[in-house]
């Protein structure tokens, strides 16, 4: 139960973060007008290339799902986090900006990611192959939106979108890291016992 409305509770915070996130960073809203060349104008624009991007809501079904431990808990949990995140996005867009909602589209499309990814951070906690390609489905996610779909919202490279590429490969390379080196270390306690 406290893992169902933590997850709750990260899915709506985040949701809502994003949408004001994206608010913050636009020259083109009321909130993001004034920060316009200003450092926090700056921040908001790397933290909202960060963070709205398919890789870190499919990381935070991932975290949840690892935190929830069993693979049914980590699908119930993963798919109400996506759940709670899509609607508190939408909410906070339509108060911030007045927007319309792609909201229902994106409940179908997550309930099943979410369900799929609460179980891969389930299975993080596995030894073995299991566990290590889990751990890696972050991190290889990241890599392969980062190839196929960077976030360039327009044509000219920014300070601001090239940090957050640096600050997404920075990370899928550690992520990829870790996992490997967890596998490594418990392959060797395998063979050692």
């Amino acid at each position: 139960m406290k893992i169902t409305l933590g997850g709750l509770a990260a899915g709506v915070g985040f949701g809502a973060g994003t949408s004001l996130i994206n608010a913050l960073s636009s020259p083109y809203g009321e909130l993001g007008m004034p920060l316009v060349g200003t450092v926090w104008g700056k921040a908001a624009k790397v933290l909202s290339l960060l963070m709205d991007a398919g890789w870190s809501w499919a990381a935070l079904a991932v975290v949840v799902g690892w935190l929830a431990g069993t693979w049914a808990r980590g699908a119930l949990v993963g798919a109400l986090t996506l759940f709670a995140a899509t609607g508190a996005y939408y909410v906070t867009d339509a108060f911030v900006w007045g927007a319309g909602t792609d909201m229902v589209w994106w409940w179908v499309v997550g309930l099943p990611l979410g369900l799929g990814l609460g179980v891969v951070g389930a299975a993080i906690r596995r030894p073995g192959v299991i566990g290590f390609l889990a751990a890696l489905t972050v991190p290889v996610g990241a890599a392969a939106q980062m190839v196929v779909l960077p976030p360039r919202p327009h044509f000219t490279v920014t300070p601001a979108i090239i940090l957050a590429e640096v600050i997404v490969w920075t990370a899928a390379a550690l992520g990829a890291g870790w996992a490997a080196y967890r596998f490594w270390v418990a392959s060797r306690a395998t063979e050692a016992a």
